[in-house]
C-alpha cells in the first residue's frame, strides 16, 4: 500500500503549485494550462530536484510515482472523454473548401517535416530498439497535434469563437486532430506489435470492429443519455455511473487490443449525442474534478519525468531548437500559406497558422504515449516537452501583435476583441 501521508502531501503540494501557477500566468495573458504545465516541470528534477535533490527524494520517492501515475491516468481518461465530447461532426463533415484544404495543410505538412527530422535524429537521439520507420511516424503524428480545447478556450477568453477566424480554427483543429489521433493511434498498434498477447491482425481487425460496433452499436444507444437527460432536466448520478463504465470499458477494449486506453475514451465521447444542454451538463459534472484535480497530477507525473538537465551541450541544444523550428514551419508556416491560397487575408492567415500551432496539453498526452511504449527516449521527450511549451506559450503574444494590434493599432484593450463580432 502507498503511504498514505505521502500521497496526500504531493496532491496538496501539486494543487497549490498549479493554481498559483496558472495565476500567474494568467495576469500575463496565458492560458492557465499553460502556467499548470510549467508547474508541474518545475515539482521534477528539472528545478527541485536540481535545487533540492533530498527534498525531492523525500517528496516524490520512487516507489510513489506509481500510484500518481495511476491517478493522472484516470484523469486523462476523463479529459479525453471530454475532448470527444466536444468535437462537433457537424463541423467536422461541413467543410468549406478553404477549411478542407487548409485542415489538410496542418496535417500533411507538419506531419512530413517531423517525418525528415526523425530520420536525421534516429541515430542521435532516438531510443533504443525503436525501428526507425515507427519513429519517424511518430514523430510526424506528434508534430501534427493542435491542441483542441486549449485552442478553445484561447479563442473564447479573446472573444474570437463565434467570428470567421474562429470557425475555420475549430474546425481545422477538430479535423486535424481527429486524424492525427487516427495515425497516432496506428503508430502506437505497430510499436506494440509482438509485445501483447494479441497479433497484429487480431489487432487491426478488432479495431475495426471495436470503431464499427462504437458507432453503430454505442451510439444509437447513447441518444437514450439524453432522452432521460430531457425527462429529468439533469444529468443524474446513475447516468453518470453508467457513462463512466461505458468509459472504463471502452478503455479497457482499447488496451486490451494494443492501442491505448485514451483513444477508448476519447471514442465515448465522440459518440456522444450533441444536444448542447445534455454536453453542457455533462461537461461541467466532469470538468471540475477533472481539470481541478485530476490534470495537474498528470503534469505532475509529466515533469517528474522530464529533466532539462538531459538537455546539456551546445549540440543537444541545437537539436532541441531544430524540433522547435521544424514544429513551428509545418503548422505555421503550412496552414498560413494554404489558408492565404484559399483567399483568406494575410492578417486572419497568419492568425489561424498561429491558433493551430498551439500544442499544450494534447502534445504531452501524446509524449508520454511514446516515452510508455519506448518510442521516445527520455532526452528527446524532454526537447518535446520544451517544443510543446515554447509552441503553446507564444501564441497569446503573436495572436495580440498580428490581429489585434494590426486592427486597432495604438489603442489594443482586454475587452478589444468582442469588438470583432
Amino acid at each position: 500500500m502507498p503511504d498514505l501521508l505521502t500521497l496526500l502531501l504531493q496532491i496538496a503540494i501539486i494543487l497549490i503549485l498549479a493554481r498559483v501557477m496558472g495565476w500567474l500566468f494568467r495576469k500575463i495573458q496565458q492560458p492557465q494550462v499553460i502556467g499548470e504545465m510549467v508547474a508541474g516541470i518545475l515539482l521534477g528534477p528539472s528545478l527541485l530536484g536540481w535545487l533540492a535533490p533530498g527534498v525531492s527524494a523525500a517528496l516524490f520517492p520512487p516507489e510513489s510515482l506509481g500510484y500518481l501515475n495511476a491517478l493522472s491516468l484516470i484523469g486523462l481518461l476523463v479529459f479525453m472523454f471530454l475532448v470527444g465530447l466536444e468535437l462537433d461532426s457537424g463541423v467536422l463533415l461541413g467543410q468549406g473548401r478553404a477549411m478542407f484544404l487548409t485542415s489538410q495543410a496542418g496535417i500533411v505538412a507538419p506531419f512530413a517535416l517531423g517525418a525528415l527530422l526523425a530520420v536525421y535524429l534516429y541515430p542521435r537521439l532516438a531510443a533504443d530498439g525503436v525501428a526507425l520507420g515507427h519513429f519517424a511516424l511518430f514523430m510526424g503524428a506528434a508534430m501534427s497535434i493542435t491542441a483542441f480545447p486549449v485552442l478553445a478556450r484561447i479563442l473564447i477568453e479573446r472573444g474570437l469563437i463565434k467570428t470567421r477566424l474562429g470557425s475555420v480554427a475549430i474546425a481545422c483543429a477538430a479535423v486535424g486532430d481527429v486524424q492525427g489521433w487516427c495515425i497516432l493511434a496506428g503508430v502506437v498498434v505497430l510499436a506494440r506489435a509482438g509485445h501483447t498477447s494479441i497479433p497484429f491482425w487480431g489487432t487491426l481487425l478488432g479495431s475495426v470492429v471495436y470503431v464499427l460496433g462504437m458507432w453503430y452499436g454505442v451510439r444509437p444507444l447513447a441518444h437514450k443519455f439524453e432522452s432521460a437527460f430531457r425527462q429529468r432536466h439533469a444529468v443524474t448520478q446513475d447516468m453518470m455511473a453508467l457513462i463512466f463504465v461505458l468509459v472504463l470499458a471502452s478503455a479497457w477494449i482499447t488496451e486490451w487490443l494494443g492501442v491505448h486506453a485514451l483513444f477508448g475514451a476519447f471514442m465515448v465521447g465522440a459518440v456522444m449525442p450533441r444536444d448542447h444542454h445534455f454536453t453542457a451538463a455533462l461537461t461541467e459534472k466532469l470538468e471540475h474534478m477533472a481539470v481541478v484535480l485530476l490534470l495537474p497530477i498528470f503534469f505532475a507525473f509529466n515533469g517528474l519525468r522530464t529533466s532539462v538537465g538531459l538537455v546539456n551541450g551546445a549540440q543537444l541544444w541545437f537539436y532541441c531548437a531544430l524540433i522547435i523550428l521544424v514544429a513551428i514551419l509545418g503548422k505555421f508556416g503550412g496552414v498560413t500559406a494554404v489558408a492565404r491560397a484559399t483567399g483568406i487575408s494575410w492578417r486572419e492567415a497568419t492568425s489561424l497558422g498561429i491558433l493551430m500551432n498551439t500544442r499544450g496539453l494534447m502534445e504531452l498526452v501524446i509524449l508520454n504515449i511514446g516515452l510508455d511504449i519506448g518510442v521516445l527516449s527520455p532526452t528527446l521527450f524532454t526537447m518535446m516537452v520544451i517544443m510543446a511549451l515554447v509552441t503553446t506559450f507564444m501564441t497569446s503574444p503573436l495572436l495580440q501583435w498580428v490581429y489585434f494590434a494590426r486592427l486597432w493599432p495604438g489603442r489594443v484593450t482586454e475587452g478589444a476583441a468582442e469588438r470583432v463580432l
